[in-house]
């Protein structure tokens, strides 16, 4: 039996390389006769520039930026194929993980941090760009990376606007003239984690803000100051956002890109498991394990583990699961890419209890489904 074992990350917890070899060091505690490929996903999120820098053999680049709150930070980018691709993963620098539970608020936080990434690289004369979208702290349409590459959004007063999704609230002019000239040679491909357009019942504000702090009201002020935005642009540009395919990624980060910078939106699993070669080892598989910290309905919408399971599904790879977090209503019959769940939970625990057992639950649960393989494989 020859096994793929493909997990994301689980954020706040391990790495996809540590969820990886959690799960594989469970299997092979269990005897069973099989072998492993390792091929840590990401979708567009924590843990793209990791992933294709060690699969590709780039180089990290450290620099400091602000994180989504402007406070200085020290982080990272990558490069690969010789020096001449970025990737810029907007998590190192606008990442909810930069900040405490208590400071999250999607007013206020701003992409210009990922703005500063970008523009380290055109520094050192990259033109070639992967920006990988995802676990971000904002919601402000990506104007603060846009900020920081030159563009300025002004009030109907003509006075410059604050960073932060509050801020687009007053906004009524847009000054393009500024953007960095060296974008204009620049190809830049968006890997995003998320099929969620701008606005509406299914886009950034209303899906998303509440993971990165927002009430109901708070909720609706987002909406609002997102569809400003959108009729600002609309006017000074003659682009309608709202419904942009992928546009509601990282806050609308992805839409900011497309419209301004002339990027390109697309699938960062299928993106990425191209770049790493993972599609063209999936059909010698008997078998794909992936894994993700919380399995619901987002999942559907374009997370790693969904989109891997489509490509086995062309395959007739079985997929076997394991997740972190699942929540009592979800309805698992619409999951049809997956063959079976398993939630690697012990109990009742608090978050904390269970990101600091991540490690040993994984390792577990994949140790009694090997035991559970090989009883398939020998039984009469």
């Amino acid at each position: 039996m020859h096994i793929i074992i493909a997990p994301n990350a689980f954020k706040h917890s391990l790495s996809a390389f540590a969820v990886a070899d959690a799960i594989k060091g469970g299997f092979e505690k269990s005897g069973l006769p099989a072998t492993y490929a390792v091929y840590p996903i990401a979708d567009g999120g924590e843990g793209i520039t990791d992933i294709l820098v060690r699969h590709l053999k780039g180089q990290f680049r450290a620099t400091t930026v602000q994180d989504a709150l402007g406070r200085n930070i020290k982080s990272y980018f990558g490069l690969i194929n010789n020096k001449k691709t970025a990737v810029i993963e907007l998590a190192n620098a606008s990442g909810s993980r930069w900040l405490q539970p208590n400071e999250f608020n999607p007013e206020l936080a701003s992409t210009y941090g990922t703005g500063q990434l970008i523009l380290n690289a055109l520094n050192l004369g990259i033109r070639d760009f992967i920006i990988g979208l995802g676990n971000s702290a904002t919601v402000d349409g990506g104007t603060g990376l846009l900020q920081a590459l030159g563009i300025k959004f002004f009030d109907d007063r003509n006075q410059p606007l604050a960073l932060g999704a509050k801020a687009l609230g007053k906004l009524a002019t847009i000054d393009v003239s500024g953007l960095d000239p060296r974008l204009s040679e620049c190809t830049i491909t968006v890997a995003c984690d998320v099929e969620n357009v701008l606005l509406g019942a299914t886009g950034a504000a209303r899906v998303f803000g509440p993971q990165k702090g927002a009430n109901a009201a708070m909720v609706d002020d987002l909406e609002r100051y997102l569809t400003n935005l959108n009729e600002v642009v609309k006017k000074y540009l003659g682009k309608d956002m709202a419904f942009l395919k992928y546009g509601g990624a990282a806050g609308g980060t992805a839409t900011a890109l497309a419209t301004f910078l002339e990027a390109k939106l697309v699938s960062g699993i299928h993106y990425l498991s191209d770049l790493t070669h993972f599609s063209a080892a999936l059909p010698s598989a008997d078998l794909l394990v992936t894994a993700e910290g919380g399995l619901d309905n987002q999942t559907l919408a374009g997370k790693g583990p969904y989109g891997i399971a489509q490509l086995a599904q062309k395959h007739n790879v079985p997929v076997i699961v394991l997740a972190g977090q699942i929540p009592d209503n979800l309805d698992l019959s619409k999951f049809t890419c997956f063959d079976a769940v398993f939630p690697i939970g012990t109990g009742p625990v608090s978050l904390a209890q269970a990101l600091a057992y991540t490690t040993e639950n994984l390792n577990r649960t994949a140790w009694q489904i090997g035991n559970l393989l090989k009883l398939g494989l020998t039984a009469k």
